[in-house]
Formats: structure tokens, sequence, C-alpha cells
């Protein structure tokens, strides 16, 4: 923990800058981190940092800020899931545990403190931001770095170096509601969204023949036991979602590899998803694709909420979007015609792998599912559960409340 002076000639005013140890490697002999060598990242890559505003007559910083690093070194420790610049955290609690209406967080690089290399590696900084619910609301149907970049123009959001004020009352778009909405909507509209997936309260049900078959490998009722992913499908899952954050010029779902591991990463590292991840998967032998006639698709309400953004920031811009259910292995990925490798066609539009369920919808379709999905765009509570229904298409969508995912059986 640090006090800095801040750059009064930038106009950034003074705070305390915490920076984690630990995540990094610090010894080199494998007794917290594999040592990959000097050219690798060092232990997970990265340290955190966060930068609080120091309010008058503060001699001392907060220890809260210390204790929020902890809990998400602790998540990366037990997953192995690392976190990138652009990544959100939805943490549905104000971070200071007060009243404050920064209750979530984003992830950018530290203004001030660039890569280093060590003898153990490479490690990056990446800086914690407080948000509002608008604001991660926003970056998730748009794009992280966008909105921090809206942040550091507003000084009261956080200024250049984005500095977190718990004190903070106003969003940036109660601050300039026109002017920033507009450059968010803009955004999706060009640019679409690189949010490629979430972990998420999910089950899917294939309406076409009931659960007899010992064979059929869907994932499938909430309370049953689901199949375990293949360590193929849970490459290419994991692959699709750490997409996300590249802007390609083509969306393509990647191949399942052959091999078990790429050989360029290392084993006991998983690959960054864009925001809370699932914990590791047990793999099981690989099982055959099926076409479904009929699915039914179910979803927690903030998971809900995310269909819109997954339509049209999504499938209408030519890519694809993961659900990953937190539960068990259970996948839905929803893709676009545009998109290369899925298994999932126009001609079969529902595809399974396993507990893995690709659904294609074409333009057509996507654009009829937003103006009947138009409620779910509210940031107000809307009244559980809702049903929505395309009979030609085969297709049924419930939200549900959490209470029906978090106590399967009652």
């Amino acid at each position: 923990m640090y006090r800095s002076v801040g750059s009064p000639s930038q106009d950034i005013h003074e705070h305390w800058h915490y920076v984690s140890f630990g995540l990094s490697d610090l010894y080199g002999d494998n007794r917290v981190h594999e040592f990959t060598g000097a050219d690798g990242p060092s232990g997970f890559g990265f340290e955190l940092t966060f930068r609080l505003k120091r309010e008058v007559g503060e001699t001392a910083p907060p220890t809260w800020p210390a204790e929020l690093m902890q809990g998400l070194a602790r998540y990366v420790f037990q997953s192995e899931n690392t976190f990138c610049s652009g990544d959100h955290v939805s943490w549905h609690s104000p971070l200071d545990n007060s009243e404050s209406r920064i209750q979530h967080m984003l992830l950018t690089e530290d203004p001030q403190m660039q890569p280093i290399q060590t003898p153990f590696g490479t490690v990056g900084f990446l800086q914690i931001v407080g948000v509002c619910t608008e604001e991660l609301q926003a970056a998730q149907q748009w794009n992280g770095q966008g909105i921090l970049e809206l942040m550091r123009g507003v000084r009261v959001a956080g200024g250049p170096w984005l500095i977190t004020d718990m004190r903070r009352g106003e969003t940036i778009f109660d601050i300039d509601p026109l002017l920033q909405q507009e450059r968010v909507d803009q955004g999706i509209e060009t640019e679409g969204s690189n949010l490629s997936g979430v972990s998420a309260k999910c089950v899917w049900d294939d309406l076409s023949r009931p659960p007899e078959d010992e064979e059929d490998s869907r994932s499938i009722c909430i309370g049953s036991q689901p199949r375990r992913l293949s360590d193929k499908d849970t490459e290419q899952i994991r692959e699709t979602l750490r997409k996300g954050l590249e802007f390609n010029s083509k969306a393509a779902l990647p191949p399942i590899n052959s091999q078990k591991q790429s050989l360029e990463r290392p084993q006991s590292r998983k690959d960054s998803l864009e925001s809370e991840s699932s914990a590791a998967i047990v793999p099981h032998e690989l099982v055959r694709t099926r076409q479904l006639e009929s699915v039914h698709l179910k979803f927690n309400q903030e998971s809900g909420t995310l269909l819109p953004l997954c339509l049209r920031g999504r499938l209408l811009h030519g890519r694809h979007f993961t659900y990953k259910s937190i539960n068990g292995d259970t996948a839905i990925t929803f893709v676009s015609t545009g998109v290369e490798g899925a298994f999932a066609t126009e001609e079969h539009p529902f595809a399974a792998h396993g507990p893995w369920l690709q659904i294609l919808l074409t333009e057509e379709f996507v654009e009829q599912m937003l103006g009947d999905l138009q409620e779910l765009n509210t940031r107000e509570e809307t009244k559980m559960p809702k049903e929505y229904s395309w009979p030609e298409k085969k297709l049924k969508i419930s939200v549900l409340p959490d209470s029906v995912f978090d106590n399967p059986l009652q």
C-alpha cells in the first residue's frame, strides 16, 4: 500500500495505490508456481493493483482493498483462471461493504506500472477499477476497454489514472447522458460486443425425445447428474471465450484439437475467460454429436438479461456467444451463419456434443427474437418466471428465479 500524490499537472488527485504480491513467481523453485522459464509468464503472469481516492484527513490507507484483492487472488489460485485487460467482475455488492454504488469491477493495465521482465518470467500489472451497475452492463454490451476510455475522460469517474472513488454517486451516463450513451450505442452498432461468453446459471433440455436413453449425453434437467465435457470440448469452449478478447476479421470457433493440451501453454494454467469462470472440468471419452429437433433453454435472470447482448452485440455481427454453467459442465453456444467450425448448421440448427449445445440462428430469426425479448433490456426487476416460445422454430426459452438453480431438488 502506497500513498501517491498523483499528478497535479494532469489534474490527478492524491490517492492510495495498492499492489499485490504473489500472483507472479517470487521464488522460481516450483514451491508456489510452476517455473516455465524466463521467457514465459512469471506465475500467473500478472499482479493486481488498485487506486483509491484518498479522503480528506485520511492518514492511513483503508485495508478493505487488500481484502478485496485477496479474494480475487484466491479465485485465481483455486480456479487457475487468469485475468486480462478488459475483463469484468460482477461483484453485486459495494466493494467496501458500505452503501456505495460502486459494486463491480473492470480490469485494465495500470497507467504507471509497465510490464517487467524478471528472472522467473514476465509480469504485467492489472488495475482494478470500481464501477457502477450501469457501467458494468454497458461494458458487457459493448466492451470493457470502451467504457474505461469514457471513464478516463470524466474526472469524477476516475480520470486518466482511473482512480476509484467509493463516494461517487453518479454514473458516467448520469454525468453526461446523451454523449456517453450515444458513444456506447454507436460502439455496439459498429463494433458489436467483444464479450464472447459468461459463466452462468443455465441448463438446456432436449424436447425431441424423453430422456430414457442411457447413451443420451445431454446435460439436461435441473437436478440431474450431467455428463462431463471431454477435454477436447473444454479446450474448444475455453478458446471460444478467450477469442472474444481479440478483434478478428472473421469469426470462427477454434477447432477441436486431437491433442489434449496445446504445447504452447503450460498444462497447469487455463486461458483467461471473459469474466467469472468455471472450475476445473473432469474429462471423459469423446461422445458423438447429435442433431436435435427441439430444445428448451433455461436461464436465471442475470443470464437472461444478457440474451439481447448475445443477439445484438454478437450474432448480428457474425459472431458467437457462449453460456458456461457454473453448476456443472453444461454449455450453450449461440452461433450465427457466418461462424466457421460450428457443428450446428442451418439444416440442423440444434446440435449437441455431450453437454455442449450449439444453436445456429439466422439473422432474420435474431431480429425477431430481439423484438420478442425487448423487455429483458430494462434495468428494472421483472417478475419471474418469463417464458418465450417460437413453435415454428422449435425453440423455447425460460428465465427463472435463482432459487430454481440453487435448490434443484425443491
